[in-house]
């Protein structure tokens, strides 16, 4: 696999706390990489690593291809959850400074710094001191000045907090056309539902090391427990279900009368689906059989809690 980075048995400890134990990844080129894990998981020291703040005491980091190395870090762009933004400057001054220790010259920083100011519609706030931007204000220039030099490898750290749903919306869009542009991203985050939506591949720490990893689909597929929503139009649902109960584990059963219509949640003992179909139509008519499939949320819970505690 074609890989912008990868970590070979990546360990840190600080004093007696291991915050990293023996860490291995793969984070696909062109990809958009989840990495999750409950508060004090690593996944924090990890990225600490990554933009060389911090060094492993054991194992190695690739990067393109290459160990990783002081000057790649011109290639990597970093939205830390924690901003760091200087209060008393004023955004365009401080904007262009930044642009400008990634390795811009002004006159191209001003040049990119007016396409995201237009694209964001904040031409107003080049004058604005940091102090007076709202939490989501500031965001967008947290984001905008992470983005702007280019990277091969962005590096996002709960990137919608301080956003209300419509500017998260817009984040999440220009996430997305980033990574059709080539980019690859790493996206740390607690919100799993914005998993779902952006990250192809994730991989969950825990207790500091790695515990599941791989594409989404992949996993969701694993997770799998041969549970199905099933509909059935039928008379007298309430013996039916009965019946069905005395065979299979049923649960969230509802049956209206009216409209004939009983809905329940049916596990079953194997992927016998065939046989089962056969047997529910027998009994009625089948308006609905769908397999679940667990989402990015009940995977991390599970697999947590299965291997202890939740922190």
């Amino acid at each position: 696999m074609n890989n912008i980075l990868v970590t070979n048995g990546v360990t840190k400890r600080f004093g007696n706390y291991t915050a990293l134990n023996n860490v291995s990844l793969e984070i696909p080129r062109n990809s958009i990489y989840g990495l999750l894990g409950p508060n004090g998981a690593g996944k924090t020291t990890l990225i600490r690593i990554i933009n060389q703040i911090t060094f492993p005491d054991s194992g190695t980091v690739f990067f393109d291809g290459e160990p990783l190395r002081p000057n790649d870090i011109s290639n990597i762009g970093y939205l830390p959850e924690e901003r760091g933004l200087y209060k008393s400057m004023k955004v365009g001054e401080q904007a262009l400074y930044l642009a400008q220790l990634k390795g811009l010259s002004k006159i191209e920083a001003k040049k990119r710094l007016k396409f995201w100011f237009d694209r964001f519609e904040i031409g107003d706030w080049w004058n604005k001191k940091i102090q007076e931007l709202s939490k989501g204000m500031a965001q967008k220039i947290q984001f905008i000045v992470t983005v702007l030099h280019e990277p091969k490898l962005l590096i996002f750290d709960e990137p919608f907090s301080g956003f209300d749903p419509i500017n998260a919306n817009i984040i999440k869009d220009e996430i997305l056309k980033l990574k059709d542009q080539g980019t690859s991203i790493i996206f740390s985050t607690h919100r799993m539902e914005s998993v779902e939506e952006l990250c192809e591949y994730i991989a969950l720490l825990h207790q500091s090391e790695k515990i599941l990893d791989g594409k989404l689909s992949d996993i969701k597929k694993a997770y799998k427990n041969n549970i199905f929503k099933v509909g059935l139009e039928v008379e007298q649902g309430e013996i039916l279900l009965k019946e069905l109960s005395d065979t299979f584990e049923i649960s969230s059963s509802t049956y209206t009368a009216n409209e004939r219509q009983l809905d329940f949640t049916l596990q079953l003992p194997n992927n016998d689906t065939r046989n089962v179909l056969q047997y529910l139509s027998s009994k009625g008519n089948v308006n609905q059989f769908l397999e679940t499939v667990p989402s990015a949320n009940e995977i991390f819970i599970r697999t947590v809690k299965n291997k202890g505690t939740y922190e």
